[in-house]
């Protein structure tokens, strides 16, 4: 199976540290900020970002929180296999403050309109904004746009973006992969 590299490891170092940049700019001090993380990927990049902010940015005190959406999706009961949930861990008030959903691949808006019904069990945030290291266009179901993306990708439907991630694939990548069907959309 041929992939295509779409971004090496120091590449994806870069936009982190462009994401946590940008972060910066409309956040500042992260006072009334959390960041969320959408299980399971998201919170790789999450991870990282809260990482960067602390160590290179010298931003304390970050709220992360990991938010699973299995049972939010509109899809969750069209599969014959058994339904694997991953953890919600929230253990602060979301309540008035202002949200940032972070996914590592926004593909047709789905898991997002899923994060946006889940969130709303722990309070009701000020904001929400949405950050994704890849930005699939031409693949949205709902319209439903990042406000921060680390790079935008055209793929095709017989193609999958596959994000990897140090501490889970040994190394940090982003690679273009051509599947042999037309699988139901999960991003």
């Amino acid at each position: 199976m041929s992939q295509k590299v779409l971004l090496t490891s120091k590449e994806v170092n870069i936009i982190l540290h462009r994401l946590a940049c940008q972060l910066i700019e409309k956040h500042f001090d992260f006072s009334k900020t959390i960041l969320v993380g959408i299980q399971p990927r998201g919170t790789f990049l999450a991870e990282r970002l809260k990482s960067l902010l602390e160590t290179e940015y010298q931003i304390e005190n970050i709220a992360l929180g990991y938010l699973d959406i299995t049972f939010f999706r509109d899809d969750f009961r069209r599969t014959d296999k058994p339904i694997e949930a991953n953890k919600t861990q929230i253990d602060f008030v979301v309540e008035d403050k202002q949200v940032i959903f972070i996914d590592d691949v926004l593909y047709t808006g789905r898991s997002i309109r899923s994060a946006l019904t889940a969130i709303q069990s722990f309070g009701r945030p000020s904001s929400i904004e949405l950050l994704v290291l890849i930005d699939r266009r031409f693949s949205r179901h709902l319209p439903i746009q990042p406000d921060y993306r680390g790079r935008q990708v055209d793929a095709i439907n017989n193609e999958k973006v596959k994000v990897c991630w140090r501490e889970q694939d040994a190394e940090d990548g982003v690679y273009l992969v051509p599947t042999t069907h037309n699988p139901q959309p999960t991003t």
